[in-house]
């Protein structure tokens, strides 16, 4: 038996936690998906078979991507999970657009941050999550991830703040203001940290709070 329980719902992702209550050997097919999945093991066990490399997975995570075959068994039990499914697009924009996987099995073991308890959970999701996948990114990716480096920040983090200041509607959030400004949003959140030694969801709050928020 499956159950799930929705964590955070975005058009470009979405987090869930899995509970899988099974036990049998044998394996079961799943159809193919459109959308790139990070799961992620906090208890039990399971075994994956993707593309013919069959991994046993118990306190490690696994990246699937869009269009893989997959086949599942769970000869010890169940297991409970977090599942992050990204859009292909978001995907490619922290892994970029032909990324190399240097991992058969294609294994994780990201060390994901505590939560943030920020005043916009809206921000603070998606920066999140964006850094959890990039350090996925450079565990299971042999290419470079194309954050842009450095050249440039100073007049990406300027307009950032300039919407912000004004207003604008897509500051609303990270992913549409990154849109706005014709960047991905993993590059402006990287770009705002370099810059200014702070996460622009840190930023974000102390603006919206006024002068008694940067106190």
């Amino acid at each position: 038996m499956l159950s799930s329980v929705d964590l955070a719902t975005r058009p470009e992702f979405a987090v869930g936690a899995v509970d899988c209550r099974d036990d049998h050997r044998g394996w079961s097919a799943e159809p193919p998906r459109e959308d790139v999945r990070l799961v992620l093991v906090r208890c039990g066990g399971f075994r994956r078979r993707a593309r013919g490399v069959c991994a046993d997975l118990d306190h490690v995570g696994y990246l699937g991507m869009s269009g893989e075959e997959e086949h599942f068994a769970h000869p010890a039990g169940g297991d409970r999970c977090t599942s992050i499914t990204l859009t292909p697009a978001l995907w490619r924009t922290v892994a970029g657009d032909a990324p190399l996987l240097d991992r058969s099995s294609r294994h994780a073991r990201p060390r994901p941050s505590p939560a943030a308890r920020a005043a916009d959970p809206e921000y603070a999701a998606t920066e999140g999550l964006l850094g959890l996948v990039a350090v996925v990114v450079r565990q299971v990716v042999a290419t470079v991830a194309p954050d842009g480096g450095r050249a440039g920040d100073r007049a990406l983090t300027a307009q950032a703040r300039a919407a912000i200041g004004d207003d604008h509607p897509a500051a609303a959030g990270l992913i549409p203001l990154a849109a706005l400004l014709g960047f991905s949003p993993y590059r402006l959140s990287r770009a705002f940290t370099r810059e200014l030694g702070v996460s622009l969801t840190r930023y974000r709050n102390r603006a919206r709070a006024g002068p008694a928020g940067g106190r």
